[in-house]
């Protein structure tokens, strides 16, 4: 037993001291001491010269330098394994991996195309609150509490007595651009908005618009047509065809809605454009004098021009999407489709 124990004490002073350069070194540590012929299997058939009194003993000293031996295998090993910073092992010819490249929105791509084909004719954009007061949305836009018209937008009220609202339209933001600014006002007023509507494949409970206001002395309906011109040929192409018909809105007078004919079926009438081969893109008219004199603008010396869009109906026509919800479902089988898209 004694022997043993100096042989056990001598091989792991031995295995101790050991280190190795390389993997071939490491695996012939394994063939010296954990091989079939190796060192710890031949220590452990001295166990039949042990006197059966002490086998136990002997078996769990025989066992822990066995776990020893295998402790200090499975370290010189991971040393190896654990080391790819050979630079003799890296092929810097190799081409790099691929970096996926992130793209906007489809709505933000055509809100930024919008906002730039009017900022070439002089618009500066004006931005509000998503949450506004009933005044800024209703009341200075000629729609007092008991107009008929606010039953076309069914709202979402935040509070009551005060009213405070998420807004339905961007008109709020052009009421803030009339409170605190003074004529020439040339703005639009990019964002979303919010009605209680049912969604479907036309209709969302949110969504995005584009309202456009100018103010100044002279400003007539042919101002208005020609900029709305200009917008459609740089957005659509100078092919497009454009009509105006007569509509009516609280906050404009004479009022006009602007159809373009329709892309899809090249006026030839199909689902989309409900087989007239026209689509409504959006509804303007000359600022009511109502709506002037509610900010202290001279209506008689002052005149001027509203227009409002939305973006998902100019994205729709200009990339051919049926249904609205796709915009909102963050489907990523839709929007790598616009990866090209800049």
């Amino acid at each position: 037993m004694q022997e043993l124990l100096e042989k056990i004490d001598s091989y792991k002073q031995e295995i101790e001291a050991s280190s190795v350069l390389n993997a071939e070194e490491v695996e012939a540590f394994r063939i010296k001491y954990l091989g079939t012929k190796g060192l710890v299997k031949a220590i452990m058939g001295e166990m039949k010269n042990v006197p059966n009194e002490q086998k136990k003993q002997a078996g769990q000293l025989l066992n822990e330098f066995k776990v020893f031996v295998e402790t200090k295998f499975e370290g010189l090993k991971a040393q190896f394994e654990n080391n790819d910073s050979d630079a003799s092992h890296i092929d810097f010819s190799l081409p790099g991996d691929a970096v996926a490249v992130g793209t906007r929105h489809p709505l933000s791509i055509v809100r930024n195309r919008i906002v730039s084909i009017f900022k070439r004719l002089g618009f500066a954009i004006a931005e509000g609150p998503d949450i506004e007061d009933d005044w800024h949305n209703f009341g200075a836009m000629n729609l007092p509490e008991d107009h008929p018209a606010r039953d076309m937008q069914d709202t979402f009220y935040i509070n009551q007595n005060p009213s405070w609202l998420l807004r339905t339209h961007t008109s709020s933001v052009q009421a803030r651009v009339m409170e605190n600014q003074k004529p020439p006002i040339r703005v639009i007023c990019p964002g979303r908005v919010y009605r209680n509507e049912t969604i479907s494949a036309r209709a969302h409970c949110f969504f995005h618009q584009v309202e456009g206001l100018y103010i100044g002395e002279n400003v007539s309906f042919a101002d208005l047509k020609q900029t709305l011109y200009f917008f459609v040929q740089e957005m659509f192409g100078k092919d497009i065809k454009v009509r105006f018909r007569p509509s009516y809105f609280p906050f404009t007078e004479p009022s006009a809605e602007m159809d373009i004919s329709c892309l899809i079926c090249e006026g030839e009438g199909c689902n989309v454009c409900k087989h007239t081969g026209w689509v409504e893109i959006l509804g303007s008219g000359m600022v009511h004098p109502k709506v002037l004199e509610n900010f202290g603008i001279d209506s008689n010396k002052y005149t001027g021009f509203a227009f409002g869009m939305g973006v998902e109906r100019i994205t729709q026509l200009k990339y051919r999407v049926n249904d609205l919800r796709l915009y909102s479902q963050n489907d990523i089988r839709f929007l790598q489709q616009f990866t090209g898209a800049v």
